[in-house]
């Protein structure tokens, strides 16, 4: 059985215009309390995501919620013990992670392209859409969290963040520095308040780096055999620095409906009994990132060890 529950009655008006042969409803309880549904996929606020999906789970229900998990670690820890209680799945709407794009970077990590890994660097900006319940952290970050914590399979040690609140009191220009073991650094930014949409990566390794521009129609993942090499002659100050320029490639990228394919994956997933990568665990890391910058932003960009 197919319901889609909805509060808005134009959105309902929508739904059932595109879809007639489904049922609407404006009750969540139609959905969540239905013996005929085996699975709910929870497209609301982030503030409702706890009480719709426990009640979900409650209801033996498998669950796909919408990035980010909960609004805090309490949440969805919770949510994984009921879970993991009944038996029940829950997959964290991490859609970049089964676009073609991301699937190339981490076969090329995997393989030792760019060698040991220096930094991720990104910019995720754009005009709006402003949110009413978070700010731009929680809107925009999730998408590159969730991203770096598949491809770098480290947590991070600490975690810094500044930002500032313009329009609707909540921040709609942040900054997010995080520290990983080896070495490892990130940095992204995010904001409302960008002229231009931008939507590029940077991720830089000791033998080549690479740029990834989502917004590129062709060629979005692009890698640049360039680098630093340095030697130490005799002498604390003698170094020799060697600029290494080689080819840049655009590796074929396989063509995929992103999330057409999660959702087919969490189907499978219930069907056969095996954990999603993108499971309630992964979106509770996520989740604890955005607290520790949470806590950063509040305090004007202090040093958050998690």
């Amino acid at each position: 059985m197919l319901t889609v529950a909805e509060m808005s009655a134009p959105a309902r008006a929508r739904a059932q215009k595109a879809y007639p042969g489904i049922h609407i409803t404006p009750d969540s309880c139609d959905v969540i309390s239905s013996a005929k549904i085996d699975a709910v996929a929870i497209v609301t606020p982030v503030w409702t995501h706890y009480e719709l999906a426990k009640a979900a789970l409650q209801n033996g229900k498998h669950v796909f919620v919408e990035k980010p998990f909960t609004s805090n670690t309490a949440q969805g820890e919770e949510l994984i013990n009921l879970a993991q209680q009944k038996n029940l799945k829950i997959m964290v709407d991490h859609t970049f992670l089964f676009t073609g794009a991301v699937k190339k970077i981490c076969q090329l990590l995997n393989e030792g392209t760019l060698g040991k890994l220096y930094y991720y660097d990104s910019t995720r900006v754009n005009l709006g859409l402003f949110q009413h319940d978070i700010n731009v952290l929680w809107d925009l970050a999730p998408h590159d969290l969730s991203i770096m914590d598949y491809l770098i399979k480290a947590s991070p040690e600490a975690i810094v963040a500044t930002g500032q609140k313009h329009l609707n009191g909540f921040e709609d220009v942040a900054f997010m520095t995080l520290y990983f073991p080896e070495k490892i650094i990130a940095h992204i930014n995010v904001n409302w308040l960008s002229p231009v949409k931008v939507r590029t990566t940077l991720i830089g390794g000791e033998k080549r780096m690479l740029v990834w521009n989502d917004l590129e129609a062709d060629e979005k993942v692009k890698v640049y055999d360039k680098g630093v090499n340095i030697t130490n002659r005799e002498g604390v100050y003698d170094l020799l620095v060697n600029y290494r320029s080689g080819d840049m490639w655009a590796p074929q990228l396989e063509q995929v409906e992103a999330l057409r394919q999660e959702l087919s994956y969490f189907v499978e997933c219930i069907s056969t009994g095996q954990e999603p990568f993108n499971d309630g665990c992964a979106g509770l890391r996520v989740v604890k990132m955005l607290e520790a910058a949470s806590e950063s932003l509040g305090k004007k960009g202090s040093l958050i060890y998690i």
